[in-house]
């Protein structure tokens, strides 16, 4: 059996020093072979840099996700395109973006394949159908085990995805809106979900930012 512990979007200092606080505690308990977080909202609310990036992994992260605002922070196209950069971008931005959307990796002698999508319903950026680029990656890359941060506005959307790739995904979670949602289940076929897994910043709040 392999652990994966998803962390949601991280917002700011506060949703920083949540995470220095909390994530020792939670990888002495559960024994995850594999943390996973969103990084779209770490520096200030919006984007990443090195620095802010520096604290997550000296705090226990191994992988980062990302959306829309990826690219806000200067500095972002260096950390995408740098070599196995532990930071992914959604893989449905068009190919001359920097970065990459797709890690794959070896857990316990087991393929774990690790993707970020953006949805299309309500964003504004132009990106490629995320289904359509699931089956191009899947196509890709085989028999794996795959693990979907699907970065999107829309519910439907999100649930549309999931449903459409049940039993090809091991687990599709939700990010981007901020507000967790209490329908976290098993889908007929054996997929994970969760439509939007939240975020990991100040509670008394308007999404992360000052009310």
């Amino acid at each position: 059996m392999i652990k994966i512990l998803f962390l949601s979007d991280i917002v700011g200092k506060i949703g920083r020093k949540a995470v220095i606080k909390e994530l020792p505690k939670l990888k002495s308990r559960y024994h995850p072979d594999l943390v996973i977080a969103n990084a779209e909202n770490l520096a200030h609310g919006i984007g990443f840099t090195r620095k802010t990036l520096a604290e997550m992994i000296e705090a226990g992260v191994d992988l980062f996700t990302s959306g829309n605002h990826a690219w806000e922070k200067a500095g972002a196209d260096e950390i995408l395109n740098q070599k196995d950069s532990s930071v992914l971008r959604p893989a449905n931005y068009p190919a001359k973006k920097s970065g990459v959307g797709v890690k794959e990796l070896k857990i316990s002698k087991k393929k774990v394949v690790v993707v970020n999508l953006l949805g299309k319903v309500f964003i504004k950026d132009r990106v490629a159908d995320p289904f359509k680029m699931m089956k191009k990656i899947i196509r890709e890359h085989g028999k794996a085990i795959y693990l979907v941060d699907f970065h999107a506005e829309a519910t439907s959307e999100k649930t549309a995805f999931a449903n459409y790739f049940d039993g090809k995904i091991a687990a599709v979670i939700g990010t981007h809106t901020h507000v967790p949602t209490s329908d976290e289940r098993i889908l007929a076929d054996g997929t994970g979900y969760i439509t939007d897994a939240g975020m990991i910043g100040y509670y008394d709040s308007v999404i992360g930012a000052d009310k």
